[in-house]
């Protein structure tokens, strides 16, 4: 028996259908201590001109990573509808009370939006927020631009990615907009945990899904920031929905082709790494010790890469649990 899923509780306060330029929200009722009759205000903006491609731009997916919406805000702020061919939806913090909070995950039901796919409209605030999207905003969307960083606990050479796929031309497209957002490296993903992800669900719908790591730390640097910008303004001329010239960057390209790209740790500690981002390293190069830190005078673990390749991914900060992912060496490939 197929089940019937309610209607969203969620509002918008923007006609998606009307020309021009709208700022308001998504509400979702939230039923909270100190307000009885609350609500979950995200904001967002749509920028439309005639017909032509939807874009759906989204950020803070993660609430702890700020390149995009440092990016969006702005955006949101500057677009104009004249420059614009079809539609652009702009939602620069996708888990807000996330983002309120700057946090990974929602301190409201401790829910990830990214791994909260399909969702659901009568289950958490997170789950009702990505069944919004899943059922209302992606439907719309010909091309999805995803933003990303390391947040608090990973650090990135600044990429733009899109993944393998079944479908060779849909495949083909999202490369397109990589090279075209023109960030310093582009990335053929491997994701290590697909599952419930936003990229999974719209790439399901046949959309163009586009996403970065820019980053990390929690923070946004000036350089990481700017990319953030150009890279979406590129994609969006690109995409035919935005007029102007793009600000072509060289780009080198990297692959993720299997698991050995990525170390994890086995022990708890205090982590030194022995080679930087950017680097090069060697198969069974150690490129990170992990100090026990609850007595003095014992020796180091060493965490040895997997692969040969550029080490593009780091753990941060300081401290390591068992489990965590420490390094991602990926391959050098031309474009």
């Amino acid at each position: 028996m197929t089940q019937t899923l309610k209607p969203s509780p969620i509002s918008a306060t923007v006609d998606f259908d009307a020309d021009g330029v709208q700022h308001g929200f998504l509400r979702l009722p939230y039923s909270r201590d100190d307000a009885a009759w609350g609500s979950v205000m995200i904001p967002v903006t749509v920028v439309k001109n005639g017909k032509g491609p939807t874009a759906l731009l989204t950020g803070a997916n993660h609430g702890d990573e700020y390149e995009g919406p440092i990016a969006l805000f702005e955006l949101a702020r500057s677009l104009q509808a004249a420059r614009v061919t079809g539609r652009v939806i702009i939602v620069p913090a996708m888990n807000q009370p996330a983002f309120a909070a700057g946090t990974r995950t929602s301190p409201i039901d401790r829910g990830n939006m990214n791994r909260s796919f399909p969702g659901r409209p009568d289950g958490t605030v997170t789950e009702k927020i990505a069944d919004y999207f899943q059922r209302v905003l992606l439907p719309m969307a010909d091309v999805v631009l995803d933003f990303h960083s390391g947040g608090k606990t990973l650090d990135f050479l600044p990429f733009c990615a899109a993944h393998i796929l079944p479908d060779k031309v849909q495949e083909a497209r999202a490369f397109d907009l990589v090279r075209a957002f023109g960030a310093p490296y582009s990335v053929r993903m491997l994701e290590i945990d697909a599952v419930g992800m936003y990229d999974t669900a719209a790439e399901e719908m046949g959309k163009v899904f586009v996403t970065t790591e820019l980053g990390g730390g929690g923070t946004a640097s000036a350089r990481t920031a700017g990319i953030a910008l150009t890279g979406c303004r590129n994609l969006l001329i690109a995409a035919g929905i935005l007029q102007g010239k793009l600000d072509a960057r060289p780009t080198q390209w990297l692959d993720m082709p299997d698991g050995d790209c990525f170390t994890f740790s086995e022990d708890a500690g205090m982590i030194r790494f022995l080679a930087d981002l950017g680097e090069r390293v060697e198969k069974g190069q150690v490129v990170a010790m992990i100090y026990p830190t609850g007595r003095t005078g014992l020796d180091p673990v060493e965490l040895k890469a997997r692969r040969a390749g550029l080490f593009t991914a780091r753990h941060f900060p300081g401290l390591v649990k068992p489990g965590d992912c420490v390094a991602v060496i990926a391959d050098e490939i031309a474009g």
